[in-house]
């Protein structure tokens, strides 16, 4: 059975002044680039956002309208899945410590459920760390999915709950999630021009 993935990259990044945050490197790294590497082995991978530089073998998609929101983002990724896709495996493009290990979890947690979704240290959903059946969420996905929230979309199909390690869910969403992260792990953030 395929597995193939979406990474949801656009997004303004209000509470960072813009800054493009998949482009921000962790240890010499992007961001986005960390979460492609820990969906090695899917295909087609699918990063819907605007176009970036050293990021071989995806392919690029863009929601409408751009910056339409995760929901739109993730109909504009899964309109470029195979039909033989069995699993989809969706993931934001600001993950600090998605592995692939992470990935198979979800995969492997799946069983006969609509998806699996990682859950944080308190025991919340992380919608943006998941493993679905694509046929499953084209059913869900509203006509006009902009500005739609992903729980409110895919919150009435059957999922499982698969509990994150410590930080295993952390993303950069604000300039505290980086002094945090700076902190905790000494990396060395810049952005990529």
């Amino acid at each position: 059975m395929r597995t193939a993935g979406i990474v949801l990259a656009g997004g303004a990044a209000r509470r960072l002044s813009g800054v493009d945050k998949p482009m921000l490197e962790l240890d010499g790294v992007p961001l986005l680039r960390r979460v492609i590497t820990a969906l090695a082995g899917a295909g087609p991978i699918v990063v819907v956002g605007p176009e970036r530089p050293g990021m071989p073998d995806v392919r690029w998609a863009q929601e409408s309208p751009p910056g339409g929101g995760p929901v739109a983002a993730l109909a504009a990724g899964l309109a470029l899945m195979p039909g033989d896709t069995g699993i989809v495996v969706v993931l934001a493009g600001d993950l600090v410590a998605v592995r692939k290990s992470t990935v198979d979890k979800l995969v492997g947690a799946l069983g006969a459920a609509d998806g699996a979704v990682l859950t944080d240290d308190e025991g919340r959903f992380q919608w943006l760390i998941g493993a679905w059946r694509p046929g499953r969420l084209r059913e869900v996905l509203p006509a006009s999915p902009e500005g739609k929230a992903l729980r409110a979309v895919l919150g009435g199909l059957s999922i499982v709950p698969v509990p994150g390690a410590p930080g295993e869910s952390a993303d950069v969403d604000t300039p505290r999630d980086l002094d945090r992260l700076t902190r905790s792990s000494q990396p060395s953030y810049r952005t990529l021009s």
